[in-house]
């Protein structure tokens, strides 16, 4: 499964804005600047970082953005699913409205299971948890942490 310039662009935002501290708002041209990508597109993602709570924005001489919680309380699972949507790695597997996994292709008719859900629900269901379990912090931390053992050894 392939993600999106969406996620890879959107969470690289997301770690600048937490290496940066967020007491002051960052503007997005100096976010692009710093990595290396464009503006516009940049200003279509931030809209979706906003819409999902997760970045906030100040207009003016000053202003820009910020991270909307500590970095420590944002899941890549909530960054990726308000860039992408429901993380799903193939198109015929959708979460039912119960969060229940359903693939398209099964045969309704005689009930006969996809020959392959078990495999695609099990690549979602790590990827999931793999993106729960890591916070924007566990993104940006282990930087800071090689650099500080790198000068004490």
């Amino acid at each position: 499964m392939m993600f999106s310039t969406k996620a890879e662009y959107g969470v690289r935002v997301m770690a600048h804005l937490a290496k940066t501290g967020g007491d002051s708002p960052i503007s997005l041209g100096t976010i692009a600047d710093a990595e290396g990508l464009p503006l516009a597109y940049l200003e279509h993602l931030v809209q979706r970082l906003r819409k999902a709570g997760l970045v906030e924005s100040r207009r003016g001489a000053h202003g820009g953005y910020t991270l909307a919680r500590e970095a420590g309380e944002i899941s890549m699972a909530e960054v990726v699913r308000a860039l992408e949507g429901e993380i799903a790695p193939i198109e015929c597997i959708t979460a039912d409205s119960d969060g229940v996994l359903v693939c398209s292709r099964e045969h309704h008719e005689n009930h006969e299971p996809c020959p392959t859900k078990f495999l695609w629900t099990r690549v979602q269901g790590s990827i999931v948890r793999t993106l729960n379990e890591m916070t924007l912090d566990d993104l940006v931390r282990p930087l800071s942490t090689k650099k500080k053992a790198a000068t004490t050894v």
